[in-house]
């Protein structure tokens, strides 16, 4: 009797423990938001760019993207299947700073404070801005 006491109860902290924790939803079975500007409390807002993945030399989505002054963070997705490194770089108002070059199946990001204005985003590696793998992000 004294066993099956002892199994009844740890039996029950096991269940209360594996229903305590977050009361948060998880955002893993979540679809991304097909958005291209996501506004971040911690982090400012987040543009989210990929390279074509084809190959091609130009971003998707194409056309202006916008965002709001402060901190942007630009997020670039190299898809597996474009077979060309690229990354995500940003020009204007006296600014001029690149991401890192990736390979294909990797992300390239850079973090900036950005003031109300137009900027140029690019893709840093040689030749590829030049290609027209460029676009212009309108900041209020």
């Amino acid at each position: 009797m004294r066993k099956w006491m002892v199994l009844a109860v740890v039996s029950g902290v096991a269940l209360i423990a594996t229903g305590c924790g977050s009361s948060k939803k998880s955002s893993a079975s979540k679809a991304p938001s097909p958005s291209t500007s996501t506004p971040s409390k911690a982090s400012g807002t987040q543009v989210k760019l990929k390279a074509d993945p084809d190959g091609s030399l130009y971003f998707e989505p194409k056309g202006k993207q916008k965002a709001k002054a402060g901190s942007v963070t630009l997020v670039m997705t190299n898809p597996g299947s474009t077979g060309k490194r690229h990354g995500i770089g940003i020009q204007g108002n006296g600014l001029d700073k690149d991401g890192p070059i990736v390979a294909p199946g990797s992300t390239s990001t850079v973090t900036v404070s950005l003031k109300t204005g137009k900027y140029t985003f690019y893709c840093p590696v040689p030749g590829h801005r030049q290609a027209g793998m460029q676009g212009t992000l309108v900041v209020q």
